[in-house]
């Protein structure tokens, strides 16, 4: 299995910090990375919207609470993420509540773009889909999975739009694409962040007992 040295992320750090570091980048008309477009700044302050919104109101459910309680398995959800991304700023919020009800989940987030030859270990279809989290073994490093970038009806609709969005007239792409997202960002709203911790938790727990049991 490819292990993960704690060297490659020192840089890592946590929601709370994360989320100071968008606020103040923002303060100097900056995002994440090295595009501070208009368009990536106002992708990163609905994306801080997004998060606002979710630490206020954001639950857990009862099946999870009683799936994260039982860990007893220390991990590390190391997760790529950028400011801009509004998958992350749907799915962040989420890890991170689940990350506070146990004490052994650690979350810790880096930037994909300040870890290129890390996030090229971990493609999804060939691309640099964020957020993506590495399921890490605290104690020796080893992934024992990843998760991400978003839960599947999403991906499905991001799918969707990708192969929609090659059959119409350039001029027709982008508007189609900003409808995409605002059904996409419709769809977590609606959801809750139920999915992403039905999602997440099915594709840790077995881990958690494996490494348990062994």
């Amino acid at each position: 299995m490819t292990s993960i040295s704690p060297v490659e992320y020192a840089s890592a750090m946590t929601y709370a910090a994360y989320r100071l570091r968008v606020d103040e980048l923002l303060e100097n008309d900056q995002t994440t990375g090295e595009d501070h477009s208009p368009a990536m700044l106002d992708y990163t302050r609905q994306n801080v919207q997004r998060m606002n919104k979710w630490d206020k109101i954001l639950r857990l459910s009862d099946d999870s609470l009683v799936r994260i309680q039982g860990i007893q398995h220390r991990v590390i959800l190391l997760t790529l993420t950028e400011a801009w991304c509004g998958d992350a700023a749907q799915v962040l919020p989420v890890l991170d509540r689940m990350a506070e009800a146990s004490p052994l989940v650690d979350l810790q987030l880096i930037l994909r773009d300040e870890h290129p030859e890390l996030m090229d270990q971990f493609l999804t279809r060939g691309a640099r889909a964020i957020p993506k989290v590495i399921i890490l073994d605290a104690e020796s490093g080893t992934v024992l999975d990843t998760w991400g970038p978003r839960p599947s009806e999403a991906q499905a609709m991001v799918m969707d739009m990708k192969q929609t969005v090659q059959m119409l007239p350039e001029a027709e792409q982008q508007a189609f694409r900003d409808r995409s997202s605002e059904a996409m960002h419709a769809w977590y709203a609606r959801d809750k962040g139920q999915r992403i911790q039905i999602e997440f938790l099915n594709t840790l727990m077995p881990l958690v007992r494996q490494e348990v049991s062994a």
